[in-house]
């Protein structure tokens, strides 16, 4: 046999090995993720590893909503007519609600509203709407709170009250009760009495549910000592045991604090005469909506000033030098 066939033989499988060679070359390479020529497509693109060189893009900062603004309705403000028809419904109110309720004399109700006009005129309080206004005497032969209707630019008004307790000097330990003008802001909160009994089963400031105004701390004149030296108290307003205390309502025997009676207590919370600003806290603040009645019908001529004044001679009461040694119940 010649040869010359088998070499062309042998040439022909070489060249289509050596083609079969290149093509599965080349799909080995594509099969394995070997890279490949770019085309005039691909020449512009990032390779894999630029690309995995790119920082990300900052997330965008974290920030907390903002609370909503706070809305303070404005103090209710009646009209003159509205005021007094106002003031007409709760004098009859107090007339039926409390026993001892007081009406007061003509020359009683002028020194009451006379005094707290000087008062609240020397503290610098203006008067910008009709108010109620609660003015105490805590004069040892008065001892009486009276509600005074007072106007802007008309005549005030009294509305009659009932007997308080303010301080004493009767008892170690025990304070006068300041004069001046007091106002119930919403910088202190008020509480309500849990209507527990100390050792003696006296409900010290009324029935479980009782409110009492807090109006802060006052200097105040220690009862007990001779020479006027004074003390801090926390000036309140509440109610006392209605079995045992209520009946000595209309004489001095307080701690410093002043004591009303149950049926007027209920009726100040009721109506929040002395709440005005209260009531506007109570819109944006749950401490204060908690603390108010659900039920309550606050008026129009709501305030929040309490005037203490001393009708009796105009200056600090004498104080008995044996106070402190007598023992009272």
């Amino acid at each position: 046999m010649s040869l010359a066939p088998f070499s062309r033989y042998v040439r022909r499988g070489a060249m289509v090995a050596v083609s079969a060679i290149a093509m599965s070359g080349s799909l080995v390479g594509c099969a394995h993720g070997g890279q490949m020529a770019p085309t005039s497509n691909d020449a512009n693109m990032p390779t894999q590893s630029a690309m995995a060189e790119v920082p990300p893009p900052p997330a965008p900062p974290q920030t907390k909503p903002e609370p909503p603004p706070v809305v303070i309705p404005p103090l209710p403000v009646a009209t003159d007519a509205e005021a007094r028809a106002e003031a007409h419904n709760l004098q009859k109110e107090m007339r039926q609600k409390i026993a001892r309720y007081t009406p007061f004399s003509p020359s009683r109700r002028a020194t009451f509203v006379q005094m707290a006009k000087d008062a609240i005129e020397q503290d610098g309080t203006k008067i910008d709407r009709p108010q109620v206004v609660m003015v105490v005497d805590r004069a040892e032969t008065v001892q009486r709170v009276n509600f005074v209707l007072a106007f802007p630019d008309a005549p005030w008004e009294s509305l009659g009250g009932a007997p308080v307790s303010t301080g004493t000097t009767a008892r170690k330990y025990y304070y006068i009760t300041p004069t001046g003008v007091f106002h119930n802001t919403i910088d202190r909160l008020g509480y309500r009495a849990e209507g527990t009994k100390n050792k003696f089963g006296i409900r010290g400031i009324g029935a479980k549910g009782s409110r009492v105004w807090d109006l802060g701390w006052h200097t105040a004149m220690k009862g007990w000592l001779p020479q006027h030296e004074t003390g801090q108290i926390r000036l309140e307003i509440h109610a006392t045991d209605p079995q045992f205390l209520e009946w000595r309502l209309g004489h001095s025997a307080s701690e410093g604090c002043i004591r009303i009676p149950a049926a007027l207590n209920q009726i100040m919370d009721h109506h929040g005469l002395i709440d005005a600003q209260y009531e506007q806290a109570a819109s944006y603040d749950r401490r204060f909506s908690s603390l108010l009645l659900k039920d309550r019908v606050p008026l129009k001529i709501a305030g929040d000033l309490i005037v203490v004044i001393d009708s009796g001679s105009g200056t600090e009461p004498k104080i008995d030098p044996l106070a402190s040694k007598r023992q009272l119940p």
